[in-house]
């Protein structure tokens, strides 16, 4: 855990105890502006930590747990200077102890309401049960902040292309509900088949105001060009 003082470390700082302690470490950072976040959320088991490895391209960078629940503090992810994921604890893990289920009310609340650096917030729904009572429950607690809040309808890999299409004109017809259209979007995603990964970059990068590096071209070479053969 980072120290007072306003350290951190290179890849991820954890924080155990409650908001107040997270301010104090991390406001000297946020004075100017310069620092920005994006919060990731979703219920046990529906694939945020994948997502997170995903967008961040690092492997690993957040456990992959077989165990619904297992993320049970605020973890902060380097991205660049100023710039973090957030992954929150997985909500509506059943056989989660009741002092979790507390310290989740108790920290994640205040951090989604009173954090003036959270740039949006992820909600990572698996497509096949999306839009649970607990899923609504977080967008509602969050919508009065008046920030964005991004769907990833996760795991679209094990539908076909028609329920995923099914699923998706759903969700978006119940966000449209929701009023102001700027402030809320949803999207297929699949971590494994990589579905939706560079929508979803360029939603992370406007809300963090980074710029996405182009990727390689790996293709054979164009003729004439840097590399090709000559005759």
């Amino acid at each position: 855990m980072g120290d007072e003082t306003g350290g951190e470390k290179d890849c991820q700082c954890r924080f155990t105890d409650h908001f107040e302690l997270l301010v104090r470490v991390y406001g000297r950072f946020g004075r100017n502006g310069a620092v920005r976040e994006v919060a990731f959320a979703g219920r046990s088991n529906a694939g945020k930590s994948s997502a997170i490895n995903t967008l961040a391209g690092r492997v690993r960078l957040a456990y992959v747990s077989k165990t619904p629940g297992r993320t049970q503090h605020l973890n902060y992810f380097t991205l660049a200077d100023g710039k973090y994921f957030v992954d929150l604890p997985g909500y509506g893990y059943a056989k989660a102890p009741e002092a979790i289920r507390s310290q989740w009310e108790g920290l994640i609340g205040p951090y989604l309401s009173k954090r003036d650096q959270l740039a949006g917030l992820v909600v990572i729904m698996d497509i096949r049960r999306p839009m649970t009572d607990l899923d609504l429950r977080l967008i509602d607690w969050f919508r009065p902040t008046g920030r964005p809040i991004h769907i990833l309808l996760s795991k679209a890999d094990k539908l076909s292309r028609q329920e995923q299409t099914k699923s998706l004109r759903s969700v978006k017809a119940e966000v449209a509900t929701w009023g102001d259209a700027a402030l809320y979007s949803v999207q297929l995603f699949s971590s494994l088949k990589k579905t939706g990964v560079e929508e979803a970059e360029g939603v992370l990068a406007n809300w963090l105001d980074i710029e996405i590096k182009p990727k390689e071209n790996k293709g054979p070479p164009d003729k004439g060009g840097p590399g090709a053969k000559k005759p």
